[in-house]
């Protein structure tokens, strides 16, 4: 299965761009695989560029988990951190996708200086 870069998902986001929508469609027609760090990017460009709401964003990511030609690494710990993400959006998406990494691959306490992750059950705030 081909891997798509941020670059290819944000095209099949935001759909701004006519012909990289339809490079990127024609890339992605037979399925692709999408990093947790593509999709970190992912969410990140969201929020940063475009200006997507905490709820668009946890949206986009569950549209990602369901679509037909998109496999997610971790699908487990995405679902998890989306949702942990739409119960504290102030952590940020990536906050939550590290922490349930760290959950999935039985490598917990997270250590972390950050004051709100260091909350969550599963982190320990240094």
């Amino acid at each position: 299965m081909r891997a798509a870069d941020t670059n290819v998902l944000i095209r099949q986001i935001v759909r701004d761009d006519p012909a990289q929508v339809s490079a990127s469609d024609q890339f992605v027609s037979n399925g692709a695989w999408v990093s947790t760090v593509v999709l970190a990017e992912t969410v990140w460009v969201l929020d940063r560029t475009y200006r997507r709401s905490v709820s668009q964003q946890a949206e986009t990511v569950e549209m990602l988990l369901n679509h037909t030609s998109f496999v997610l690494q971790d699908s487990d710990a995405v679902a998890a951190a989306v949702d942990l993400f739409r119960s504290r959006p102030s952590l940020g998406f990536s906050d939550c996708l590290i922490l349930e990494l760290a959950r999935k691959a039985g490598h917990l306490p997270l250590g972390t200086f950050d004051r709100g992750l260091g909350k969550i059950k599963g982190a320990q705030k240094l």
